[in-house]
């Protein structure tokens, strides 16, 4: 499979226009993941380097289709003194196939407060899930060889009060990944959208779902790596009417909270026909 780097790696073919390569996969669609992580590195090489992304909002309009490149046109929205904004647009065959909103801040002094690190078991104690016999897990952790994802049981997840569906994942990449900040944030960007789905259907464990990535929001809080371990803390509030709503905390190992995630997915039964 294609290597985060390479896939991160952007062709620059004007002013404010850029080109992903083609990722190796087994996907039929287009990692949702990997449309977020390049349209934030479009975005990024459009600010001036004091500027630091803050947040940032999609939709996914249309499936990618994984064979051909998609060109990201970014949109120079607003250049202020502390906060910049852009909007990218992700093209494939002439049809717009994800849009996105990314704020940039400079940083400043203010309030200091964050939700704490939930009790959960050391990633070393976990199995390593790339060694997984497990026919259904095996073609996911070949697809993400390069990421280590260790699942906390269910049983040793300690529950909060009225939360229905709760998920955490110990997860980072496998080798040693540039120092440049922005290189982890636009790597996490394209790991925020692995797993957080999943966490809908824990209640839920026989139901036959059709699973697709509608919205994706994140909010980047604290300095991290991607390549040290992080803790995926994941719930799923809410899910009705052929959807669900599920939201993420990441934390470092040192119980920083480094990022927060919200997404709406496609969630519906599969039809019997």
């Amino acid at each position: 499979m294609s290597s985060i780097e390479e896939i991160l790696e952007l062709e620059r073919l004007e002013k404010d226009i850029f080109r992903g390569i083609v990722a190796d996969t087994m996907l039929t669609r287009t990692f949702g993941g990997q449309v977020a992580g390049q349209a934030l590195v479009s975005a990024v090489r459009t600010v001036e380097e004091q500027f630091r992304v803050h947040s940032l909002h999609g939709y996914f309009l249309r499936p990618g289709n994984p064979t051909i490149p998609t060109v990201f046109l970014v949109d120079r929205i607003r250049d202020g003194r502390s906060f910049c904004t852009r909007r990218v647009t992700g093209v494939q065959d002439g049809q717009a196939i994800f849009t996105m909103s990314a704020s940039f801040h400079i940083g400043d002094i203010g309030i200091e407060h964050q939700d704490q690190i939930p009790p959960v078991p050391d990633p070393e104690t976990l199995p390593d899930t790339s060694d997984s016999r497990d026919e259904e897990l095996s073609w996911e952790f070949r697809e993400w060889a390069d990421w280590d994802l260790r699942f906390v049981p269910q049983e040793e997840i300690v529950r909060r009060r009225g939360v229905p569906a709760q998920q955490q994942v110990w997860f980072r990449y496998r080798g040693t990944l540039p120092d440049a900040p922005v290189f982890h944030i636009c790597t996490l960007a394209y790991m925020s959208d692995m797993t957080l789905l999943g966490s809908a259907q824990v209640p839920h464990a026989d139901a036959q779902i059709q699973q697709a990535s509608l919205d994706h929001a994140l909010w980047f809080l604290r300095p991290f790596r991607a390549d040290e371990w992080l803790l995926y803390d994941q719930s799923s509030p809410s899910a009705g009417f052929g959807r669900a709503l599920t939201q993420g905390r990441i934390f470092d190992r040192e119980g920083n909270l480094v990022a927060a995630v919200v997404q709406e997915g496609l969630t519906r039964l599969l039809r019997t026909e």
